[in-house]
């Protein structure tokens, strides 16, 4: 089975908008995973727009899954991250300014930038991802990071089976097929929603994990929040 972790930056992002601490971060963490959840996903960014660098270490001692920390590994995040010594860090190329994620590491042009940061990482037991394109030449050149898995970006997909382009699936096959043959392990996320997602797991060999946020915690206000974790448990088996 694939395992769902969950992106609470959202979350972060409604508290934030009226200060204080409702909804508070760290019960919501503590009830996504009591609702079956694997993992509990952050991506602080330097502006602290949504999650702050504080609640990294306030969600540390309460997340008992897989505590996965998103981010473009500038000295603060490196810093916090190894301090935290999360399950998993998954290494993001956006820009300070970026309102969300919006393309994979070049790793060819990046390689040995990468290199030293996951080399770091991994002294200290910390598994790391690295945010990808469905690029083959640059997931083989991942390789040469001594990365352990890649998160597939997947919004084209996602976009593209929207208007009912199911074809849109096979670069990600393709992709997962090539990372999985050199060594790694597969996760994937962006715009995965109750929609796509068991189509995508369905499709893509040796998914490991997927990690969703906007659309979980958009559907959940429809839905509830626990009505919806379900629903997805119940897709990627």
């Amino acid at each position: 089975m694939t395992k769902l972790s969950v992106n609470i930056n959202k979350i972060a992002t409604l508290r934030n908008s009226r200060g204080g601490n409702t909804p508070n971060l760290v019960q919501t963490a503590i009830d996504i995973q009591d609702f079956g959840a694997q993992g509990i996903t952050i991506h602080p960014r330097p502006d602290e727009r949504h999650i702050r660098y504080q609640d990294a270490y306030d969600l540390k001692p309460i997340v008992r899954t897989e505590f996965n920390i998103e981010g473009n590994p500038i000295k603060k995040f490196v810093d916090l991250v190894l301090e935290i010594k999360p399950a998993q860090v998954t290494l993001v190329p956006d820009a300070v300014d970026a309102i969300t994620s919006n393309a994979g590491w070049d790793t060819i042009t990046h390689q040995d930038f990468l290199t030293d940061i996951i080399a770091e990482f991994k002294r200290n037991e910390i598994r790391t991802s690295i945010f990808m394109d469905s690029n083959l030449s640059l997931i083989e050149a991942a390789a040469k990071t001594g990365a352990d898995r890649i998160e597939l970006y997947t919004e084209d997909f996602a976009r593209q089976y929207a208007l009912g382009n199911k074809k849109a699936i096979e670069p990600y096959i393709k992709s997962a097929k090539l990372a999985t043959s050199i060594g790694f392990g597969i996760n994937a996320g962006h715009d995965l929603s109750l929609d796509n997602i068991q189509f995508f797991a369905q499709n893509i060999p040796n998914l490991l994990e997927v990690s969703i946020g906007h659309a979980l915690i958009s559907e959940s206000l429809y839905l509830g929040l626990q009505n919806v974790i379900s629903m997805y448990l119940y897709r990627l088996q």
